[in-house]
């Protein structure tokens, strides 16, 4: 995703009942059988060039089945969510479509809208070849609904090298903590940095708040937020709280209204130090030119060194898919070594696969795979793997009034309230 252009503006069991029952422009023909259309969110950007990787490898593997493109573009992937939900409700499915691996799958699976894919994963042997910390994230009540094409990591801050040593402050060092990372914004704000950490739009506000609760709370802490084991009215909650709030102070929350890239760009540009944004701003980086380890540098963000904040693009089988067996060619695509390696280069993600060759790919992902391979690994929030899409709209919303009003208490009990909502207490 994230990730993604997709903010997690999803849908519930309710909203693809209450959808729009007439099918949206688009569809497939039922009469050839040689095509494949591919529902996504991928529609411009370094996600796009991601998609075409992928979709060259496909043409070359599967040369007789036509891919039909069928992203839609804008709402940071709400457009495409709405669109996805009137074309389930009027039972014009896409042969695949696009979701975020974990939690966001709930109420499509609830819903019966995507079908059972392990015997899909049997036959092409993807157990053997999927690690298992992935396939537990996968798996539902012993089933496996999608296939990743892709793992994201959401716990990272980029960091703008000149701005940093200009100030006096080393930039291969993460700080140890909050308090230590706050220290040095301070640091920056008095050396003329006007903006020493960027935000974007409502989701990249809630990605770092995630990111903020798993400095504070630790893995365990953290993850216990999504079974209930660790409460939101907890004293460390508060302190991530108060911790966030001291963050926003050297943010630009008046771009709330702007896409991820908006934010990334004032770390490439020089107006903004750092910014906490997932591994697809890899290749943002790179359009714009800028050499990992020079005009800029990654390190977990402070207090998460050790964590690897997990998200992955997947792809389904619909129920009702009018070309299933074409569907299934494009799954095998997507989770193949060549299909990932093409796919991944260009978006910043390091492949699901273990058999992967880290020596394929640039330093920054060669990193990630090390540490996917050897950290703790807990969902990200903000990328629907820990929650389910209603629980995360929720906090989406608390946390868009909190950055405005900076009520804390207010905060803390809508939080309160979402977690009891969200478990079903």
């Amino acid at each position: 995703m994230r990730k993604a252009f997709a903010a997690i503006a999803g849908l519930t069991v309710a909203g693809l009942a209450l959808a729009g029952c007439a099918g949206s422009p688009g569809g497939n023909d039922g009469g050839d059988p040689n095509q494949v259309e591919v529902f996504t969110w991928w529609a411009s950007g370094s996600e796009k060039t991601g998609l075409d990787a992928l979709v060259k490898v496909f043409n070359e593997q599967f040369p007789d089945v036509k891919f039909i493109n069928a992203a839609v573009a804008g709402g940071a992937g709400s457009n495409a969510k709405n669109a996805l939900a009137s074309r389930l409700k009027a039972n014009n499915p896409p042969d695949s479509f696009q979701a975020h691996a974990g939690a966001e799958l709930t109420d499509y699976i609830e819903a019966g809208k995507i079908e059972d894919l392990s015997s899909f994963y049997k036959d092409n042997g993807l157990n053997d070849v999927f690690p298992a910390t992935l396939l537990d994230r996968l798996t539902v009540d012993g089933k496996i609904y999608s296939v990743p094409s892709n793992i994201h990591r959401a716990n990272v801050t980029w960091v703008n090298t000149d701005l940093l040593t200009k100030a006096g402050i080393d930039p291969t060092k993460a700080p140890a903590d909050i308090d230590a990372w706050l220290a040095d914004m301070k640091k920056l704000k008095d050396s003329g940095v006007a903006t020493p950490l960027s935000v974007a739009t409502d989701w990249t506000q809630v990605q770092l708040f995630e990111n903020v609760l798993l400095s504070v709370l630790g893995a365990d802490g953290y993850q216990g937020l999504w079974d209930g084991s660790t409460k939101f009215d907890s004293a460390e909650v508060t302190t991530a709280i108060d911790d966030y709030n001291k963050l926003l102070a050297y943010a630009n929350t008046d771009g709330t209204g702007q896409d991820w890239p908006v934010a990334t760009d004032m770390v490439i540009d020089g107006t903004a130090a750092y910014n906490v944004m997932g591994d697809w701003a890899l290749a943002e980086f790179d359009a714009k030119g800028k050499t990992y380890g020079k005009e800029y540098t990654t390190w977990p963000t402070p207090g998460t060194d050790g964590e690897f904040d997990f998200l992955a693009d997947s792809f389904t089988l619909p129920v009702g898919a009018p070309h299933a067996d074409a569907a299934k060619s494009w799954l095998k695509t997507i989770s193949s070594a060549d299909g990932q390696k093409a796919f991944n280069l260009a978006k910043g993600s390091i492949p699901a696969r273990t058999d992967a060759n880290a020596s394929d790919y640039p330093a920054y992902q060669q990193g990630a795979m090390a540490s996917f391979a050897k950290d703790t690994v807990v969902s990200s929030l903000a990328h629907g793997a820990a929650v389910k899409v209603s629980w995360l709209n929720d906090i989406t919303s608390a946390i868009g009034q909190f950055v405005s009003t900076k009520d804390a208490k207010s905060l803390q009990d809508a939080l309160v309230q979402a977690q009891t909502k969200g478990l079903g207490k």
